[in-house]
Order: C-alpha cells, then sequence, then structure tokens
C-alpha cells in the first residue's frame, strides 16, 4: 500500500524556474584531509585562488558571495570577507546541515537567475581536524535529553536489516553489497590527487573492518576531513565573456522533512522520502522522465555504504529492491553504465560538511571539461550532485542537475 509520504502533494514547481538561466563559469577544490598544515583561511585561499584562474576572473570583479559553513565560523560571514579582503561587497553566510555546500550555491544560482547580480561565488569550506570533532553524536539544541540520541553511524545502520527484510536478502550478502560500495568509491579516490584517502581497498578487508554500529564497519562510514570548494556563476547569456566550457545549472531542489518518519508506523527505513521528493523536484525542472538512462553520472551523499544503496533507489537510478543487483554487475562503477561518485566520494573525500555539495559539483566541472583524468566519464552530458543531513527518519536533502549543453 502507498503510504503518506510518498502520495504526499509536493505542490507546483517554481514558476519558470532555474533551468538554463544561470551557469558556471569557474571552480576551485582544495586537497580534503587532516589538514594540520593549515587554517581555514588557507583552505578558503585554495581553493578561490583556483576557481579565479580557471574562469580567469578577478575576485574584485565578483559582485557578492555566499559562503556554506557548518561549525568553523561563528561570527556570520566576517571569517570569508576578512580572509579573502573582500571590498566591501555583500557576504552571505549559509548553513543547512550536510546541504550546506550546496544550499551556498542554491542561493547564489537564485540571485544571478533573480537579476540582482551579473557575476557572484558559492564556496563552502570547513576546518574540523582541529575542533575536536569526532563525528559522534552531539545535542540537538531542542532536545529535553530524555530521548536516546544515537550516533550517526547507529541511525543509519538501521536501513541495512530493514532493506535485507524487506527485499529478502541474506545480511552476509547484503554485508557484501554494502562493501563493493565502499571498494567502488576508494577504487575512484585513488584516481583523485585531492582525495583524503589515494588507496584502493580489498574487498576482504572492508569486510571484515572492526564494528562500529552492525552492520556498519569502519570501512562502511565517511571520515572527517577539512576541505574548501567554490564556484564562480553568471547568466547563462554572459557565459561567451568568460568561458567556451559552461556548465548550465538545470535544477536546484531541497526539501526539509517534517518528522514523518518518526511519527508513522507505516515508514519501514528502506527508503530516506526528502531524497525521493528533492529528485522529483528536480527532475521536473529539468525535464527528466528517465533518470537511469539520462544522467551521464552521480555524486551522492555516501555518508554510508548503506546510505548510497538506499539513494540508487530513491533517486531512482535503480528500481525499488534492484539497486544492490545493479552493484552486483557494476552498474554504478566508473565503467559502468551509470558511474556514481566517480571522484571518491565522501569515502574518499571525508566529509567536511560546507565543502561537501561544492566538491561534488567540481567533479562535475572537471568531467565536462575533460580534465578528470583517469576517471574521466566519455561523452557526459547532464550530471546529478546530492546531499542528505541528518538522518534516515527526518533530514535535509539536496538534488542539483547539471549539464554542459543549453537546453
Amino acid at each position: 500500500m502507498e503510504g503518506y509520504a510518498e502520495k504526499v502533494e509536493r505542490g507546483d514547481k517554481m514558476a519558470g524556474g532555474i533551468k538554463d538561466k544561470v551557469a558556471i563559469i569557474g571552480m576551485g577544490c582544495s586537497k580534503f584531509g587532516e589538514r594540520w598544515d593549515c587554517s581555514l583561511d588557507d583552505l578558503i585561499i585554495e581553493a578561490v585562488s583556483e576557481c579565479c584562474s580557471s574562469s580567469g576572473v578577478d575576485l574584485k570583479d565578483i559582485e557578492a558571495y555566499w559562503f556554506g559553513t557548518f561549525s568553523s565560523s561563528t561570527t556570520g560571514a566576517l571569517p570569508f570577507s576578512m580572509c579573502m579582503k573582500i571590498p566591501y561587497k555583500p557576504v552571505t553566510r549559509v548553513e543547512n546541515m550536510c546541504a550546506t555546500g550546496s544550499d551556498a550555491f542554491r542561493n547564489a544560482c537564485y540571485a544571478v537567475a533573480s537579476g540582482a547580480y551579473d557575476l557572484v561565488m558559492a564556496i563552502g569550506a570547513e576546518k574540523l581536524k582541529d575542533s575536536g570533532y569526532s563525528g559522534l553524536e552531539t545535542p540537538m539544541v531542542h532536545s529535553d535529553r530524555t530521548a536516546p540520541e544515537p550516533t550517526a553511524p547507529a541511525r543509519f545502520a538501521l536501513l541495512a536489516p530493514a532493506y535485507a527484510e524487506k527485499y529478502k536478502i541474506d545480511m552476509k550478502k547484503l554485508k557484501e553489497i554494502m562493501a563493493k560500495i565502499a571498494w567502488k568509491n576508494h577504487h575512484n579516490g585513488a584516481l583523485n590527487p585531492k582525495a583524503q584517502y589515494q588507496e584502493e581497498i580489498p574487498l576482504e578487508k572492508i569486510i571484515n573492518s572492526p564494528m562500529v554500529a552492525y552492520p556498519l564497519g569502519v570501512m562502511d562510514c565517511s571520515g572527517v576531513a577539512d576541505g574548501a570548494s567554490c564556484a564562480i556563476i553568471c547568466r547563462a547569456e554572459d557565459v561567451h565573456k568568460y568561458t567556451k566550457q559552461p556548465i548550465y545549472v538545470k535544477a536546484l531542489s531541497i526539501v526539509a522533512g517534517s518528522g514523518y518518519g518518526e511519527r508513522h508506523r507505516d515508514y519501514d527505513y528502506t527508503v530516506v522520502w526528502e531524497t525521493y521528493h528533492a529528485a522529483q523536484y528536480a527532475y521536473q525542472e529539468a525535464g527528466i522522465k528517465n533518470p537511469r538512462q539520462e544522467i551521464s553520472f552521480a555524486e551522492v551523499h555516501d555518508c554510508f555504504t548503506i546510505t548510497e544503496l538506499v539513494l540508487y533507489e530513491d533517486l531512482r537510478l535503480s528500481p525499488r529492491g534492484s539497486g544492490w543487483k545493479d552493484v552486483e554487475n557494476g552498474f554504478f562503477e566508473l565503467t559502468g553504465m551509470l558511474p556514481v561518485n566517480p571522484d571518491g566520494g565522501l569515502k574518499s573525500f571525508g566529509h567536511p560538511i560546507g565543502a561537501t555539495g561544492l566538491r561534488m559539483l567540481y567533479e562535475c566541472f572537471l568531467q565536462f571539461r575533460g580534465e578528470a583524468g583517469d576517471r574521466q566519464i566519455a561523452n557526459p552530458k547532464l550530471a546529478l550532485t546530492h546531499n542528505l543531513g541528518g538522518q534516515p527518519a527526518y533530514c535535509v536533502s539536496s538534488v542539483c542537475i547539471v549539464g554542459n549543453e543549453p537546453g
């Protein structure tokens, strides 16, 4: 029976939408990792310098900035403006859980599409390693401390037995499927000089890694990292002024959860409804009917291996209950029909929260320009990026679709 969350009305899309109204003309990305050698300022400068170089745009010509950071700034936008010595321009700080970088990009795109600005920059940056942040749960602001607050691995681990039960998969088999997802992402990350982890990991080592929250082992979990990434955006009709290889924005979608999962008995922990609805919005805006066939590659929020498996189905890249079969036959591998996380994903990069969404777009930028090296995908046309912040039962989820040709 169709559940409430699946049949809920989403309403009409925004009049006109964003499709092909704005384009990315330059991007930059720092190396991700345990960057004990540098500060947040250094990471930002590393990314912004590459971004300006790739576009030929001088920083003084940028009219406004959107700065995405989750916990590395406690004084609004000043850390960015002071770092880059911005000459009295508007800087807006954005925070939206793990979709922070993507939401900074979304706001910057809408500002250009509205006609408010001609040339803007979206930046995402996070310095977690110096903060002592370990990835463990911190109390929610609204919590009265009477309810348990499991760690992120414990929350997402709930997806695995639920998926195995619903689709009648032996847990040992599912553990192997999850390991193959981690293996795929580490294989891709080994080809990426900006990844935190640049080493292939044998399947057996992944399967037998120490347990964190059953059935998630250490190698099923993404790491903690420092990093920064950014993009310069202009109106689509102005791209000829800057580049012959623009990346056109086809859709931007973000959905905030209503707490449905914890309040309705028909929620079974085999789906993240926020991702499903964010994708539906994005596909509608981009005019995509069959994402499995039309998307050339995707960057998804693989915070845990089981998350990536469920996301295949939420994003309609696999039919319900069939994602594990696609993993088994290599459908999502770099040489498969629809590569997912060709840059190595969170699994290889770690997750500096504010930077991750823009890091995903950076991979799209490289792929469309033919600059991804050994990871290069043949003739890509459309790409999808996805973020998820929170937990399976309620979260914030974003989907962005970009392409290398105007509509």
